[in-house]
């Protein structure tokens, strides 16, 4: 029998509009027969930063049994799927901290022939949905992996718009995500799995 494809979700949300699409991901990563780790990143703000906004101090307590992201969750798994909001068209600090530490995976060429996606969320339309996915992809290409995206694989995509990845536009924090969104977060988790497998099979073989 097969070993089942390993997938690890890794992402950052301050209000939680991320971490609902990242929750979306993993239920449609594990319908797709994976075995998933869900782990946010740590926080860098400040404790008075976080207190002084109500929704980002709410969905801290929210989150706080969700285990932390380590270097030992990328070489555990076949598949990683990030996820971040868009800071000035790129991923959030707090995401990028934690790729900075993966630096002795790297050398060791442990990151090499995973599968990659990723996932993002914006406050505005038009405010870095796609720019956020590339920059993130091109830390992809840097330690050698293979990167999925939903692409215009099924009509859905046709109303998300986004080939790059699952995104969804926040108005600020104030809309959560959508169907299409969801949806399109779903797909992203498929296609991830389904590459993975694959790509897992391919190299046992």
């Amino acid at each position: 029998m097969a070993a089942q494809t390993k997938v690890a979700v890794i992402y950052y949300s301050a209000t939680g509009t991320t971490y609902q699409l990242a929750q979306a991901v993993c239920e449609a990563a594990g319908d797709a027969g994976a075995e998933v780790r869900l782990r946010k990143v740590r926080e860098l703000a400040p404790d008075e930063a976080i207190r002084s906004n109500s929704g980002w101090h709410a969905h801290q307590l929210e989150t706080q049994d969700v285990p932390e992201a380590m270097v030992d969750d990328l070489a555990w798994a076949d598949v990683a799927i990030f996820g971040a909001p868009t800071r000035y068209g790129m991923i959030a600090a707090q995401l990028k901290q934690f790729i900075d530490t993966t630096g002795p995976l790297w050398g060791q060429g442990a990151l090499v022939n995973k599968v990659y996606s990723g996932f993002t969320s914006t406050g505005t339309a038009h405010g870095g949905h796609e720019t956020t996915l590339t920059s993130l992809f091109n830390v992809f290409y840097h330690w050698g992996g293979i990167v999925v995206t939903p692409g215009y694989t099924d009509t859905s995509q046709f109303i998300a718009g986004n080939p790059y990845g699952a995104s969804h536009t926040s108005n600020n924090g104030e809309i959560a995500p959508d169907d299409v969104a969801l949806t399109a977060a779903a797909l992203t988790a498929r296609r991830a799995v389904q590459i993975g497998a694959a790509v897992k099979k391919g190299m046992a073989g």
